[in-house]
């Protein structure tokens, strides 16, 4: 049993500031350009590739009919467009590398 750990902004920004030596107020400048950019590109369509990390695109996703869990009725799901992350190879190999045994799959 694993407990599931999360970085926060501020961690980032502090990660950033000890790796580059800036002040946090520089790097909190830089971490939030950099998340600007990108979701400025998204809302404009573009995919953002950093390689060795992933790509950020936009995906659209059609309307369609759902059901309401509560009562079963029918209801209309218009289109909309949601952003979609796609790890690259070396992020998904580091990812599989750096699991514990007893998460990966077993072969039959």
């Amino acid at each position: 049993m694993s407990t599931q750990q999360s970085m926060t902004k501020a961690e980032l920004v502090e990660e950033v500031a000890r790796a580059t030596e800036l002040t946090k107020k520089d790097s909190e400048t830089v971490v939030d350009t950099v998340f600007q950019a990108i979701k400025d590109a998204i809302n404009r369509g573009d995919k953002i590739e950093l390689r060795g990390f992933g790509s950020f695109r936009l995906r659209k996703r059609q309307p369609r009919t759902g059901r309401n869990p509560r009562t079963g009725a029918r209801v209309d799901v218009p289109p909309k467009r949601v952003p979609y992350f796609k790890p690259g190879k070396e992020l998904k190999d580091l990812l599989h590398d750096s699991a514990p045994a007893d998460e990966h799959p077993t072969e039959a």
